[in-house]
């Protein structure tokens, strides 16, 4: 039987709560599997969980980044509304706003495999297919974890993972605003630029159509069954 993941879409969130989310939800799966190994969890574990988000503009730097690859200073970010994060994901610089979708996977690897660095090729798969979707033949470029179309970025992935239980993922620019990548070194790479599929087929793209894609292609590349949730009252419910 395939494995199921429970999918909440969370709509337009800042990036600190959602983070803390994320956290409590990990937190949970990792304690009802500690308890479960021991022969002390009564009931049924909860499922993996699928978050979809955007957020309002913020750059986040990863826990190996460089802060010199943040061009601007903290009073030009508020003159632009931003925020800057500091974050324990892997990974350098990035910039997260509207008309980008985030997907957060909380998944117990040890439910698929124990492998992190299949895990980011399973996720970069993912977006390579929605990318062919549109007609674009989108790739990897070796050392670089993420996704191109040519030398141009679409997707940024960094994770964490702990007791084999992963947060963080992907942030696939769709309809956003690319300027808001000229304030920082996006990623570290100072030879590479972005770019999104509004941009590449030169028009506004439907976001649900987009994740609807996202998620039968996970469903694919991951074997499993990803179940529509609903509302944030039954993820606080199953899981805070």
């Amino acid at each position: 039987m395939k494995k199921t993941i429970q999918l909440y879409d969370l709509g337009l969130k800042p990036y600190q709560p959602v983070w803390d989310l994320q956290h409590k939800i990990q937190q949970r799966i990792i304690d009802e599997k500690k308890l479960d190994r021991i022969g002390e969890f009564e009931g049924e574990r909860k499922n993996d969980v699928l978050l979809f988000v955007e957020h309002p503009h913020v750059y986040t730097l990863g826990k190996s980044g460089d802060e010199e690859n943040m061009l601007r200073s903290l009073l030009e970010l508020q003159e632009l509304e931003a925020e800057y994060v500091k974050t324990n994901r892997g990974g350098d610089i990035t910039y997260h706003g509207p008309g980008q979708i985030v997907g957060y996977p909380i998944l117990d690897l040890d439910r698929h495999f124990t492998d992190i660095h299949k895990y980011l090729r399973y996720l970069e798969e993912v977006i390579i297919k929605v990318c062919g979707d549109y007609g674009f033949e989108a790739q990897r470029i070796d050392g670089l974890t993420g996704v191109w179309i040519g030398d141009q970025k679409i997707c940024a992935m960094g994770i964490r993972c702990s007791r084999w239980v992963t947060m963080h993922g992907f942030a696939l620019n769709v309809n956003t605003n690319l300027q808001y990548f000229n304030n920082i070194v996006p990623c570290g790479i100072e030879d590479k630029e972005v770019t999104s599929l509004q941009k590449l087929i030169g028009c506004e793209i439907d976001l649900e159509e987009v994740k609807k894609r996202i998620v039968t292609h996970f469903e694919n590349v991951f074997d499993v069954s990803i179940k529509p949730s609903g509302t944030q009252t039954e993820l606080k419910k199953n899981f805070l």
